[in-house]
């Protein structure tokens, strides 16, 4: 037996307990794990800042704050959420009821990235939290420091019976998926996400995976361009470009290009000042692989403004690529940094079209005073969510579910859907005893007529 079977079949020992069903229970697993988040705010924000770069500020509105709403409104809610829930009963079962019990999965499996580690590591705990589950929790190796900080944190606080984190990289990954859970949780790039995929295929294992992809921005002739230039900045930098929900390229209406540049220049200079290398606000790239992938994809587009890189500190120059051509290297994988390549449309459908013809995108964006332009947008393209007029801000609603379509995903969470994604629902019909109708029953005669005017 391996530690992580050995660990494994105690989670299951203790979910057959028992243990993790009451609502007392998980409720004071929330708030102890908020309480303790809250205990090492500073610890977690030191460690954001060694992995990615990350200013106190972004790391808190980025990954704890997110957390911190996700776990207050699991908490809120969950006497709610745990209700079974009441559904119609047809006429021809009569004297019945109809309910739905939200019983837990069982024993989860967690994996989450590296970008946000924090917030994608907490967020669906909370969820296996609320849903009455155990889990075992798989932090990234490359965001060593935070994933390290999780582990401590998690064991002081919970018995590994009920919630256990291993690090590790790819043989620990690999062992993991050897084993058979109720769920899985899965965070990160599609190419693992195949992988992560084939394993429950195997074990008939249900799964959540967030992935990725190249998420599009639309601006069109109507949009209030600085105002575009200024939030798609704000989302494209947030974390150097390293959001799986990042905009990784813009088609605008031609004609606008040269004018949203310069205000798009402008933009970037005022958060991250005219060097942005020195900045502290701007976070740096997770690792050298990553770091040399990006100044790759750089070096194969002509550059209006940035370019720069300090591979001592690893940080990237914001950075705009016009013009590109689809087939640049640029366009044929997600950037996942802080590089914008810009293409023109000379109509709405050949912008839809050249969407519509790559993978269905995590996030789309359109900037628009136009209904019915954005209503055709919508209507046409397939995409995991979005915003109108912003960007990446869609995440931070929790009444809004999460998650991709395609090749960017499959499932979603936050909020109520967090609750949902970690649990199964049980359906119920509870029949009286004190009458039972005997229309069901052989021999038939002439039932049919009476049968199909009940049916009908």
């Amino acid at each position: 037996m391996s530690i992580y079977s050995d660990t494994l079949e105690k989670q299951r020992e203790y979910f057959r307990a028992g243990n993790t069903l009451s609502y007392k229970f998980r409720k004071s697993m929330l708030l102890k794990l908020k309480s303790t988040l809250k205990d090492n705010d500073e610890r977690i924000l030191e460690a954001l800042r060694e992995d990615l770069g990350k200013s106190g500020f972004e790391g808190y509105a980025t990954e704890l704050g997110i957390a911190y709403e996700e776990i207050n409104y699991l908490v809120k809610h969950l006497k709610h959420l745990m209700k079974k829930t009441h559904t119609a009963t047809p006429i021809t079962q009569a004297v019945s009821s109809s309910y739905i019990i939200h019983e837990p999965r069982g024993n989860t499996l967690i994996m989450s990235p590296w970008n946000y580690p924090v917030q994608l590591t907490i967020v669906p705990l909370a969820g296996a939290i609320a849903g009455g589950n155990t889990a075992i929790v798989k932090p990234s190796r490359y965001s060593k420091e935070v994933s390290s900080l999780l582990k401590e944190i998690l064991e002081k606080i919970f018995p590994e019976e009920y919630i256990a984190v291993f690090e590790g990289g790819h043989e620990t990954n690999t062992e993991l998926l050897k084993l058979r859970y109720d769920f899985i949780f899965f965070t990160g790039s599609p190419n693992v996400g195949r992988i992560v995929h084939s394993s429950c295929t195997e074990n008939l294992t249900p799964c959540i995976l967030e992935l990725g992809g190249k998420s599009p921005v639309i601006i069109d002739e109507t949009a209030k361009l600085k105002l575009a230039a200024k939030r798609l900045a704000w989302g494209k930098f947030l974390n150097a470009g390293q959001t799986c929900v990042a905009p990784d390229y813009l088609l605008i209406k031609d004609g606008l290009q040269d004018e949203f540049i310069r205000l798009f220049k402008v933009e970037i200079e005022k958060m991250f000042s005219s060097t942005p290398l020195t900045s502290s606000d701007l976070p740096k790239i997770i690792n050298e692989k990553h770091f040399e992938r990006i100044i790759g994809l750089i070096n194969g587009s002509p550059a209006v403004y940035g370019g720069k890189h300090d591979e001592k500190t690893m940080k990237i120059e914001p950075t705009v690529l016009y013009p590109v051509k689809e087939t640049d290297p640029v366009m044929n994988e997600e950037i996942f940094g802080p590089v914008l390549p810009i293409l023109t449309y000379r109509t709405l459908d050949e912008a839809i079209d050249f969407i519509r013809k790559r993978e269905k995108p995590l996030a789309l964006y359109i900037f628009s005073e136009n209904r019915k332009n954005i209503e055709r947008v919508h209507a046409s393209v397939s995409f995991g969510g979005g915003c109108v007029n912003d960007t990446v801000v869609h995440l931070t609603a929790s009444g809004l579910p999460f998650g991709g379509v395609g090749n960017s995903g499959m499932g979603n969470y936050h909020g109520k859907r967090s609750f949902e994604a970690f649990t199964h629902d049980k359906s119920i019909m509870d029949k009286a005893t004190w009458m039972d109708l005997p229309v069901r029953y052989a021999p038939f005669g002439n039932k049919l007529r009476l049968l199909r005017l009940l049916m009908k």
